[in-house]
């Protein structure tokens, strides 16, 4: 192969990937950003958001591994920064598994229409943070059984994240931003 054409091979992978970190970046932001603006306390003293239709948003635009990194870390940031730094382990790992699967299951051909497969990727990830944040608070911050009490809290959440985010994709997805990702 020669050099020049190898060379611009090269350029279109750093183009490429410079324009995930930099969008990466923006949507641990807007992850950050959502997830602070509205706030409902929920009884063990975590609180419902919007941040969950950005995080299945970044794992649907940017793929499972940069939507991962997105969502972590501005869910975390956002934990930090509010107060709630005792959840902001967790809720980097749990938060980045949710996109990581949901950027994945997204990925498979298991139903034809976007909406519907986006919307069931939203769900199946989102009773993964359920599940995350249920073992998070029961064994790691001690809340034992009482942890159960945000199940309900949670899965309303999860469940407005994974519509929310499932209509900004498929919104979005038609903008030559995200044309052809």
């Amino acid at each position: 192969m020669p050099n020049f054409i190898m060379h611009n091979e090269v350029s279109k992978m750093k183009d490429k990937t410079t324009k995930k970190l930099i969008f990466a970046a923006l949507f641990a932001a807007l992850t950050c950003v959502a997830t602070m603006v509205i706030k409902i306390p929920t009884p063990l003293g975590g609180y419902i958001h919007a941040g969950d239709a950005v995080v299945l948003l970044a794992a649907f635009l940017l793929g499972p591994l940069w939507g991962a990194l997105a969502a972590g870390l501005g869910s975390a940031l956002a934990d930090i920064v509010s107060g709630y730094v005792i959840y902001a382990p967790g809720t980097f790992v749990i938060k980045a598994v949710v996109a990581l699967l949901a950027g994945w299951l997204l990925s498979r051909r298991f139903v034809k229409n976007q909406l519907a497969k986006s919307i069931i990727a939203g769900i199946v990830a989102e009773i993964v943070m359920v599940g995350g944040y249920l073992l998070y608070e029961a064994v790691f911050l001690g809340f034992g059984v009482a942890a159960a009490a945000n199940i309900p809290m949670n899965a309303i959440q999860g469940a407005f994240g994974a519509v929310a985010g499932a209509a900004l994709f498929v919104a979005l997805s038609k903008t030559n931003y995200f044309k052809g990702e």
